[in-house]
């Protein structure tokens, strides 16, 4: 009898267990009181979690409705928050029958003072792009972990080298002193995949940090160390797909969760057709719909459940913790409608944030289309701050290749800033001078250390925001025909085992200690110069070789020379006397030499010379 009892009580105690653990996930996993959005939709997950009715008594948090799908899995709760609503615990009470049979508690957190009005970044930044699997390994405890199927294996160009979050952390202080003042860090939440993931763009959890990579609470703890030091945290935000391996993968809400689904059709790429006036739908169609790769399936942003949990996802990465900005990742390839309700909404919520979007569109005409406010005949306002100046990015490649000529050299980035005209907001974009998608800037300039210099100098002082790939301060090589993995080596220094080491200079070359230091003096420079950060452009057509600009912030003057000549060449300021007026003192900002008669320059052979005028 005792042991019938005892195994009627297990039975039982599982039962209750089974039934107490009824919700498997809830997402978002917390929200805050005080959004300006009153609006909440909770992602409900649990086995046949829809045969419940949920009912919620918590002053000032109204339960709307209940919206039940086709997957018995799923329920999504969509609340209002008033405005009087405090912070606290929200039972969820899921009932049968009339019964409660379990409650889940949801957590409202107090919203840190003054979040909605956080600044961001802007031109008067400049931006180090970080691969952190390449950059460095700060923890080797987290390197190979049982559940994550794609281990560590530095020798394997697409495997997963180690670097992680406390390598970034480890190392803010080289970025300072660089004179980086923003980061930018490629995806690090959780890419579970089996191969490959080593670049983070096939997320497999939108709310939590890649073991691999550290934590949730240690990428908020890289958030506020970086605003210590003051550098700025942006986040690579992912909306168009995410990875095979999502937890939702065998279990989708809506068979419609993802465009054409099942079956694998591959994107058009051809972002283009947005903005064409004579696009044929299925163009749009191709592009919008169609899967960014075989392990990367396009998420369905006309279904308004979709919508809502990546808009959500994203405000509640700003809010958790602490960013200061974002980078949209394949921001065209995403429903046009829904990427710009995207940004709007979180503009809505943090006014002053700056969102930068990812266009692959190698005109000016096509990318100005993306950035809000922007005036083309559909009337389509994008809501999106700034996009990356690929435009410019092409025409660098050129610029200093080939001889300077009619639509040839530096011609080529003239013509491209004559075109501003086109945005809505000129200084409002990201120079990308090189990335983890092109060719390493030495790469690029024929590994010409000169070439590179000049072009080095060109990003950190024409308009917009310069962004460059880290490494490629100390001539870091990568060739985009070698591979992406190859193209992406790891950051020497990194390592403990590394021979060579690019944060101390052990073991670096002459011209790259050389590079290095420019790139120091000139970034560090830059945070001092306002007519560089925000001031006006005045740029002359090149003539003989000679690229002239200067930039003009109240009574602050800078001017910048740019020789493409194989040979040294004088250089006449008449021409330019309308800007410098009586002006006769500079100092050479590199070399800190002083010019008392500023008439005649002699300008070395592919050289750039900043002047600064007092």
């Amino acid at each position: 009898m005792k042991r019938i009892i005892y195994t009627y009580l297990l039975v039982f105690i599982v039962f209750a267990t089974k039934a107490q653990s009824g919700v498997d996930r809830i997402d978002p996993p917390c929200w805050w009181a005080g959004m300006n959005n009153p609006e909440l939709q909770l992602m409900v997950h649990g086995d046949d979690i829809a045969k419940y009715d949920v009912e919620i008594n918590f002053p000032g948090v109204i339960l709307e409705s209940v919206k039940k799908v086709e997957n018995p899995n799923y329920l999504f709760l969509n609340l209002t928050l008033g405005t009087n609503v405090n912070p606290g615990i929200i039972p969820l009470k899921f009932i049968k029958n009339g019964k409660t049979v379990f409650t889940k508690d949801y957590t409202l957190n107090e919203r840190k003072q003054g979040s909605a009005k956080r600044t961001s970044f802007s031109s008067e930044d400049a931006v180090y792009l970080i691969m952190p699997d390449r950059f460095a390994n700060g923890d080797y405890s987290n390197d190979i972990l049982g559940p994550m199927s794609d281990k560590e294996d530095r020798n394997y160009a697409e495997g997963r080298h180690g670097g992680d979050i406390q390598g970034v952390i480890d190392h803010l202080d080289y970025i300072k002193k660089m004179g980086f003042t923003a980061i930018w860090l490629t995806p690090v939440r959780e890419n579970n995949m089996d191969r490959a993931s080593y670049h983070g763009y096939a997320i497999t959890d939108f709310y939590k940090i890649d073991p691999r990579q550290g934590t949730n609470e240690l990428y908020r703890e890289l958030s506020n160390k970086c605003k210590e030091k003051g550098i700025k945290l942006i986040l690579d935000v992912v909306t168009n797909h995410c990875g095979t391996n999502y937890y939702w993968k065998d279990d989708l809400p809506t068979q419609d969760w993802y465009n054409d689904y099942p079956n694998f059709k591959r994107g058009s790429f051809r972002p283009g057709t947005w903005s064409d006036p004579h696009a044929a739908e299925i163009d749009i169609h191709e592009n919008e719909s169609g899967w960014f790769d075989t392990v990367m399936p396009d998420l369905n942003h006309r279904n308004p459940l979709v919508a809502k949990y990546l808009i959500q996802n994203t405000i509640w990465w700003v809010e958790y913790a602490d960013l200061d900005g974002l980078r949209s990742d394949t921001h065209v390839y995403n429903n046009r409608e829904f990427i710009a309700d995207w940004a709007k909404a979180v503009l809505d919520e943090y006014p002053k944030l700056n969102i930068v979007g990812e266009a692959w569109l190698l005109k000016p005409a096509t990318l100005s289309y993306w950035q809000k406010d922007a005036v083309n005949k559909t009337g389509y306002n994008s809501n999106l701050p700034m996009v990356m100046d690929l435009p410019l990015h092409f025409e660098m490649r050129k610029a200093l290749n080939e001889p300077t000529g009619r639509e040839h050299g530096l011609e080529r980035l003239y013509d491209v800033i004559s075109q501003d005209f086109l945005y809505a907001n000129p200084n409002n974009l990201m120079l990308v001078i090189d990335n983890h998608d092109v060719s390493r800037i030495y790469n690029l300039m024929d590994k010409d250390v000169d070439n590179y210099k000049m072009l080095m100098t060109f990003l950190a002082t024409t308009r917009g925001m310069p962004q460059l790939f880290a490494g490629s301060e100390i001539l870091m090589e990568g060739a985009k025909e070698e591979g992406d993995g190859v193209m992406r080596r790891d950051f020497p220094g990194g390592w403990s085992d590394d021979k060579v080491n690019g944060f101390s200079g052990k073991g670096l070359s002459k011209d790259q200690i050389d590079v290095q230091k420019y790139v120091k003096t000139l970034f560090n420079w830059r945070k001092t110069s306002e007519a560089v950060c925000k001031g006006k452009l005045i740029h002359y057509v090149p003539q003989n070789g000679f690229y002239v600009y200067f930039r003009e912030y109240e009574d602050e003057l800078v001017m910048v020379v740019l020789n493409s000549n194989s040979e040294n060449k004088p250089l006449s300021l008449q021409r330019y006397a309308d800007r410098i007026q009586q002006r006769e003192n500079a100092r050479n900002v590199i070399t800190q030499e002083k010019f008392s008669d500023m008439k005649t320059l002699q300008v070395p052979a592919k050289t750039a010379l900043v002047f600064e005028f007092y």
